[in-house]
């Protein structure tokens, strides 16, 4: 099990860290998790999972 930080899901994502928290308050994304008082991180199975479904919804058209 890997955490990952904001620059490593948005270095795999594609996307700038400013999205991804975009995302995330919109329930579009996983929400990360507290690692300390001032550190948040995402499981990577999570973000590899968000990426496989959004892989899924493209080749069915949605």
């Amino acid at each position: 099990m890997k955490v990952l930080n904001a620059s490593q899901v948005a270095n795999k994502t594609s996307m700038s860290v400013s999205n991804i928290r975009r995302l995330v308050r919109e329930n579009k994304f996983p929400k990360p998790f507290a690692l300390t008082e001032n550190r948040q991180g995402w499981l990577e199975d999570d973000v590899d999972n968000w990426i496989s479904e959004c892989v899924r919804n493209h080749k069915q058209g949605i």
